[in-house]
């Protein structure tokens, strides 16, 4: 009498081979998890960064004014004088010998939220107030964006939620 050899796998097997792959999976999902927010965090560093320097640069370039509305750190921020080409009073009609600028491309959007709406405010009644990495006010939960501390120079992002991110 002669045997017939099925070939396949049986029942047991395969559910060990699924149970191992779960195992897998629940191991490396969580790491793909945390390189996406690392990878967030890492944009919005050298954003800040960035961001920092042009505002220096813009400083330097306009006789140590910033770029808002009324040249100081505590006025409303402008970003069109960072996007923009302006000359060394921060006047936007600017002829060809004295043009500063522009410092970035558009203003910069908070990696935080992802929001389109994002905007920098600068120390004042209803931003943040940090002063030396102290923080001396409370964050206003209905606004995202960036706090400048004008004592330090110093940007940071903050969102809605009232998560502020200093790298």
């Amino acid at each position: 009498m002669t045997r017939t050899m099925k070939r396949g796998f049986t029942l047991v097997e395969i559910l060990i081979v699924v149970i191992i792959l779960g195992i897998l999976a629940a191991i490396v999902i969580p790491q793909f998890t945390n390189a996406s927010e690392d990878a967030r965090k890492s944009s919005l560093v050298s954003q800040l960064q960035t961001l920092r320097s042009q505002v220096e640069l813009f400083k330097l370039e306009h006789r140590d004014a910033y770029p808002t509305s009324n040249g100081l750190a505590t006025g409303a921020w402008d970003w069109t004088l960072l996007v923009e080409k302006t000359d060394d009073s921060r006047d936007k009609t600017v002829d060809a010998d004295c043009i500063r600028g522009p410092y970035l491309q558009s203003a910069p959007v908070n990696g935080l939220t992802g929001g389109s709406n994002m905007r920098i405010v600068a120390d004042d009644a209803t931003a943040i107030a940090i002063t030396n990495g102290d923080i001396l006010g409370t964050l206003p939960t209905d606004k995202e964006g960036f706090v400048m501390s004008s004592a330090t120079g110093k940007i940071w992002a903050f969102d809605k939620a009232g998560a502020i991110y200093k790298e």
